[in-house]
């Protein structure tokens, strides 16, 4: 269907791509991979026309429809969500009317053996074939099944544009472009602003697609669900597989590992052929043995290994220093702002240690309680309090409005920091892969993907004992997310994190509060727990339904049976009770796991041990230890009685 045929494009002396080839065809899912600034959007913007190679060509059919998604894009104003939405049928509503004005004029005229008549009625039958293809749904039902699957509610429809948030008025473009039904998607990250439930969505309608798409994202279980199929960037050249993301992983792993041991083949092969050749040159006896393999060697086809890229920002979060038990609590906290309430009576507890993720649907209050937690909002009701000696680092999704364009990547640090880092900016940065002249660069030209990686930096210039991050992983290529939820996992602070990403949470996280319908509930377990138990609730809540409908039969004697609401009530009470004390025995398990390996390393230390840090690790560990031990025997005592 497209193809690209020995593609390079130069910027100056740099190579971006270098002599590519690539087809898609009729039916492809093409995972598009490869670290960020290796060139994947530009190979979009090649596909649709926007950006012209330095050399090579790009082939497309006559008619054939794009749907490109970039990862910046203008937005519409001035109209509400559901007539933005509806502009995709412009054309359609164009063409009835043209119709309808053929129609007219062919009952007017008589002159039916003319061009012109003949004309108008071939032009008719095209119109009315166009027309028959997009039969259905009327464009406003399929506008709503589309809006409904990408998490907008039906009261939000008719709410203007410039009202909702960047990454929402990226969902409207989505909505738009899948509507159009296109031969072809072009995605560039779709899910950085999709929650956990759109993206399922969107994986589900993916699936069904019968075109071809060439999709860009950073979440390996997306990619994996989607595409069967992966081509990878790497140092201007592109490696084509015919499998899904994680088969392509363990595929590349295995064709290096066959290169290399080739390529150590044939240079022990060399080696002893080019011996053979200096020991008998110059002996008669030997001199057609010695030309044949000069001759053989001069014909050899010689093994190459595939450069890999392995250049990857290294990260180690400062020790977190000791604050108090409850880091964060909140009490009946009714947030919002004026003339909007965003949810209700909310019970947050954050205790030191914990990692916690707020999940939810867009626009539900995640990123307003982070501000909340960080003293930038107040709530409207109930008491919100900060832990004693509690430091908390914030790193903000809108990375676009903190960082300031005119700075130079350098300057973006040098300007807030103080003390002896001062020094070190530059270790700090090559750390996290700005070296040499990319120091200088400005903000302003810096991929998503870079700026991430400086926010991230900004962060460590100081030692917090509370992380909150919301959204970090946006624009991180995997490779990066992999090493930022290592060293959130060896983090010995709290964590608090907003994210949709599914792969990144888990393992990570061992409690959640979920944003739905103006409320917070806690969940304690993984994310694909969590995945699984609000299947089984929707269950529950259809048999609490008939529940209620059921008329109780009332009670013989007063007080002697409990009410309903009551009985309810107590479950409720005793199934969080439940939840805390097993999430409390696994916290306990993991800590006394650490405290046998510490002890093992600190009977018989090494020469890179550090023995202080361990000692530190070691008791701090055996004080939370006793806290949660403490609190497991408080609860486990209620559970009895």
């Amino acid at each position: 269907m497209i193809s690209l045929n020995n593609i390079s494009v130069a910027f100056g002396s740099f190579t971006l791509l270098d002599n590519i080839s690539l087809h898609i065809g009729d039916s492809d899912k093409i995972g598009l991979v490869g670290k960020n600034g290796a060139g994947k959007s530009t190979l979009m913007k090649l596909i649709t026309g926007e950006q012209t190679p330095t050399s090579g060509s790009v082939e497309r059919p006559a008619g054939i429809q794009i749907g490109y998604l970039p990862q910046i894009m203008e937005h519409h104003r001035g109209r509400t969500v559901m007539e933005e939405t509806l502009t995709v049928f412009d054309e359609l509503r164009d063409l009835e009317a043209e119709t309808h004005r053929i129609s007219a004029e062919l009952s007017e005229r008589t002159d039916y053996e003319s061009k012109e008549y003949e004309a108008l009625i071939n032009r008719l039958n095209e119109i009315n074939d166009r027309l028959s293809l997009e039969s259905g749904a009327s464009p406003r039902a399929q506008a709503e099944r589309t809006l409904s699957g990408l998490g907008f509610k039906s009261d939000e429809w008719d709410r203007k544009t410039e009202t909702f948030s960047q990454g929402w008025n990226m969902r409207i473009e989505l909505a738009k472009i899948l509507l159009s039904k296109p031969d072809v998607l072009l995605l560039d990250e779709p899910t950085n602003h999709l929650d956990i439930e759109s993206i399922e969505w969107f994986e589900d309608y993916l699936k069904s697609f019968r075109g071809s798409l060439l999709l860009v994202s950073h979440d390996r279980r997306f990619l994996d669900n989607v595409t069967t199929r992966t081509a990878e960037i790497l140092l201007g050249h592109i490696h084509d597989y015919k499998v899904p993301y994680s088969q392509y992983m363990v595929l590349r792993q295995e064709r290096i590992a066959q290169q290399t041991a080739a390529y150590e083949n044939q240079q022990r092969m060399i080696e002893k052929t080019e011996d053979f050749i200096n020991r008998f040159r110059y002996k008669p006896t030997k001199s057609n043995q010695v030309q044949s393999r000069i001759k053989a060697l001069e014909k050899l086809e010689r093994i190459e290994i595939d450069e890999t890229d392995n250049s990857a920002f290294s990260l180690k979060f400062p020790p977190a220093s000791r604050c108090g038990d409850v880091v964060y609590k909140g009490s009946g906290l009714t947030v919002g702002y004026p003339g909007k309430i965003v949810f209700r009576d909310a019970e947050i507890e954050i205790r030191r240690g914990d990692k916690v993720a707020l999940i939810g649907r867009n626009g539900e209050g995640k990123t307003t309680l982070m501000r909340v937690i960080t003293g930038e909002l107040d709530p409207l009701e109930g008491e919100s309090k900060v832990g004693h000696n509690v430091s908390i680092g914030y790193y903000a999704q809108n990375q676009e409005d903190i960082l300031d364009k005119n700075e130079t990547v350098f300057s973006t640090l040098d300007r807030i920091a103080v003390g002896e880092i001062r020094t070190k900016l530059r270790n700090l940065l090559g750390a996290f892969l700005f070296k040499g002249e990319d120091i200088d660069k400005k903000v302003s030209v810096l991929s998503g993907g870079e700026r991430a990686r400086l926010g991230m930096a900004r962060l460590m210039l100081e030692s917090h004992n509370v992380l909150a991050l919301d959204e970090p992983t946006n624009h991180m290529d995997i490779r990066s997310k992999d090493i930022l939820k290592k060293a959130l996992q060896g983090y010995d602070g709290t964590l608090i994190v907003v994210s949709h990403d599914r792969d990144f949470l888990d393992g990570l996280v061992g409690k959640m509060y979920e944003f739905r319908d103006g409320k917070v509930k806690e969940h304690l377990g993984t994310v694909s727990e969590f995945l699984r138990e609000r299947k089984i609730e929707s269950l529950q809540e259809l048999e609490r339904k008939s529940v209620r409908e059921e008329k109780p039969v009332a009670p013989e004697k007063k007080n002697e049976t409990p009410s309903y609401e009551k009985v309810k009530s107590l479950s409720k009470e005793a199934r969080k009770i439940r939840n805390r004390v097993k999430y409390l025995e696994d916290r306990i398990m993991t800590l006394e796991t650490r405290q046998a390996e510490i002890e093992k390393i600190l009977s018989n230390p090494g020469e890179k041990d550090d023995i202080m840090e361990l000692t530190r690790e070691y008791l701090e560990n055996k004080r939370t230890s006793d806290a949660l031990t403490d609190e497991w025997g408080n609860l486990s005592e209620q559970m009895e009685q």
